[in-house]
Parts: structure tokens; sequence; C-alpha cells
């Protein structure tokens, strides 16, 4: 099969052209057809060798944690899922190979059909950066119809998600971007849009429950004087320090600083889809490459500025 691989870790340039043999599947897996791969920020992390430790250096490695396409083959103990049906999915890349391919490999709960109302292209840009908003604020903060969120990064393929479920959930939400951004996020239904070039919010005096900084780019002192008594700061986006943090407030009483990676959920995958079919969460497409531009894909999305989600198209 096509493959877009990485036979070291580096720059965008690592990512090649090859011809690899078909995965197998497990007796609870799905062999899926990709049509399409999502490309997230853990991809091009992984391809520096940020995880190393983790990943390891077994080569080659295809990189691709989300993709949308039709199942080609099921494993013997697989109960949800026949051959032809159209699906999305995550991929555990830290254990096997990715989405960045004609075929991928994936776990029957991992796996969820694909939203009737998208296309393949719509519906890879879904289950890993949804999935991570949806259990930040719903799962690990709980946020509460009437409470105050605010959401750094509002505008990127997190945060376009995070934006859309917070008002779901009910909750007063004040959204960080650029300027060229702001209809964009108004849109999507924040009640707030601060413009982070023009205003620091540290600095305002608004006091907010819960602040989902998407990014990485905010400091748990910083953000603690505008954290409401009781208030929790998390990020998906962790270094040793906030680690650190958050195993020392955990155990101790006030403002909470946490992090959280997300996890593939069919349930969580279910409310999604069902969300997205009712039109109440819409994708927010910011660029489609073939998969023979991964390298131009990786290029842009390490810049820090998309606009919502960026897609590989591998077949038609």
């Amino acid at each position: 099969m096509k493959a877009i691989i990485i036979n070291s870790y580096g720059a965008p340039d690592v990512l090649q052209k090859a011809t690899v043999a078909v995965p197998k599947i497990g007796s609870r897996q799905l062999l899926i057809e990709v049509k399409a791969a999502g490309v997230n920020p853990i991809d091009w992390k992984i391809r520096k060798g940020n995880f190393k430790l983790l990943t390891g250096r077994r080569f080659p490695r295809i990189l691709g944690t989300d993709v949308a396409g039709i199942v080609k083959e099921t494993g013997k103990n697989v109960t949800r899922f026949k051959t032809g049906e159209e699906v999305m999915a995550m991929v555990n890349i830290m254990r096997s190979q990715g989405g960045y391919a004609e075929f991928a490999v994936t776990a029957e709960k991992y796996t969820c059909r694909k939203p009737e109302n998208l296309s393949f292209i719509e519906s890879a840009a879904v289950p890993g950066s949804a999935l991570t908003a949806l259990q930040v604020l719903r799962s690990k903060v709980r946020l509460a119809r009437g409470q105050k969120l605010l959401l750094n990064g509002a505008s990127g393929g997190v945060g376009t998600y995070g934006v859309q479920i917070a008002k779901i959930l009910g909750a007063s939400l004040s959204a960080v971007c650029s300027a060229r951004n702001t209809d964009l996020v108004t849109s999507l239904g924040a009640d707030r849009v601060i413009d982070y070039t023009e205003i620091d919010f540290t600095r305002q005096g608004q006091l907010y429950d819960v602040i989902f900084d998407a990014v990485g780019n905010l400091d748990f002192a910083d953000c603690k004087p505008v954290l409401a008594e009781g208030g929790t700061f998390i990020t998906i986006v962790p270094n040793f320090k906030k680690i650190m943090l958050s195993l020392i407030t955990a155990v101790l009483p006030g403002k909470k600083c946490r992090f959280v990676s997300a996890l593939p959920d069919k349930d969580d995958l279910l409310w999604l889809k069902e969300k997205i079919e009712e039109e109440r969460i819409r994708v927010v497409l910011d660029r489609t490459y073939v998969l023979e531009q991964a390298r131009e894909a990786h290029e842009y999305m390490e810049k820090g500025h998309a606009r919502g989600k960026v897609v590989l198209a591998v077949a038609p």
C-alpha cells in the first residue's frame, strides 16, 4: 500500500513516500481503507522525537492518529461493524502504525460510524481534537450550565470544538484568539472574544470557573488570580512544571492545575456524531492536502496558526 513514513526523527523532510505491506488485524480490530487522515500536533511532535521515551526507535513509522474511511476487514470478535461501513476512528500510533496510508488498523472501541452529513475529509477532522475538547469540558472539569469559561486558543483544532461544546453545556464563554479569527469564533458561539494581541485577560479582573489552555502558552501562576475560588486551570499541553503543579494542587484545597490527554472512547465518539448530525457542532476546515503533501501539512501546522483543522486526502 501507499504510505508516508519516517525512518528517523527530525524536520518535515523526514516524511517520505513509500510502499509498505498492508497491516494485519487482531481479533478485536478493524482494517480501514483510509479516505482521509487528520493532521494533529501529536503527529509532528512524534516526528520531531519529542516522545522518544514512549515511541522508541521503531522505524519505519507511519504517523496519523485520526482517520475516516471504509471498513475493509473485521476481526473475528468484532461485533459493532461490518465490511463496507463508513467510519471515523482514532489510531494508537504509540503502539501501531498510523493513518498516513491507504490502510490503517484500529480497535473496535476506537471507532464510530461516520456522521451522515459529513464527507470523509470532514470526518477525519473530528476524532482526536473533538474528543479532547469534550473530555476536558464534560469529563474532567464537569463544566456546568452558567459557569464562566475562558478558552485560550479558541480558533485552533481543539479550540473550535471547545467553543461549540462549551455552548452545548451551557457555559458563559470568553474565547481568546487573534483579531483575524474573531468572526469565526463568534460564529461558533463565543459570548465574548478577547484579542490576545491587544488584551491581557489576566489583568482584566474577570474571574473564571475554568481556564482551558488549548495552546500551552499560559502559566498557572499568571492565571491563578483570575480563577474563581475552587476554579480549575487545565491544559492539554503539559510541561514538567504543570505536571508537578497538577500533583500538588490535587491534594491541596483551593484552585487546581490539571492536564489531560484524549482517550479514545466509543461513547464520546457517539455523542459527537449525534451532535454533528443535529448540526449543533460543525467542522472547521482550514486546509486540505493530498497524502503526498504531508511535509507541507506539517510545516503549516508547526507554525501554530491553523484556523480549525488540517486534513490529508488519501483516496478519492
